[in-house]
């Protein structure tokens, strides 16, 4: 199966959720056009309060459609947009990829994955329960992430839904992902 976007997501404002579009542009070392996490520094909340001088690694957040199917099995509806991601993805393993790794999406567009996103308190307010579907521990103990990854924009361009996803791997030795 090829890697495609099946959706494209972005706010303005602080919010959890964020609305469909049928297109965002990512701009090179920002983020998402428009969206309230575009910038060459943090602009999470709690990234800010720690420091506000550290970079962005968090500017464009994927996630994958698989995910929703996933927890739809355990009775929770979740939907593009609403744990606040940027860009849904079908067919390519997210979580699977190494820090490093730049993704080309549509004509132009490239982003570079710098780590996992840390599930947070938010998401049980947005579905009480939810929380322990989207994060929990490997067969060794380890905490595990399913709640996509974050990325920086190498490359602007205009992504839509439908757009393929091609996956260009870093050299070896590959770095596994840890939160960021």
């Amino acid at each position: 199966m090829d890697a495609t976007v099946t959706a494209v997501s972005s706010n303005g404002e602080y919010s959890f959720t964020k609305p469909n579009r049928d297109s965002i542009t990512l701009l090179e070392g920002l983020g998402v056009e428009g969206d309230v996490h575009a910038g060459v520094t943090v602009k999470h909340r709690s990234r800010v309060a720690q420091d506000p001088t550290q970079p962005n690694l968090r500017q464009v957040h994927l996630i994958h459609e698989e995910l929703f199917a996933e927890v739809g099995e355990a009775g929770f509806q979740v939907a593009p947009g609403e744990l606040g991601e940027n860009i849904t993805t079908r067919g390519i393993d997210l979580l699977g990829l190494p820090v490093g790794t730049l993704l080309r999406i549509g004509d132009t567009a490239v982003v570079e994955v710098t780590g996992l996103r840390n599930p947070c308190q938010q998401i049980d307010a947005f579905q009480d329960g939810l929380l322990k579907q989207v994060v929990g521990r490997d067969e060794n103990g380890r905490v595990v992430r399913k709640t996509g990854v974050m990325s920086i924009v190498r490359e602007g361009g205009v992504v839509r839904p439908g757009d393929t996803v091609e996956v260009r791997l870093p050299a070896e030795p590959h770095r596994p992902l840890d939160r960021v």
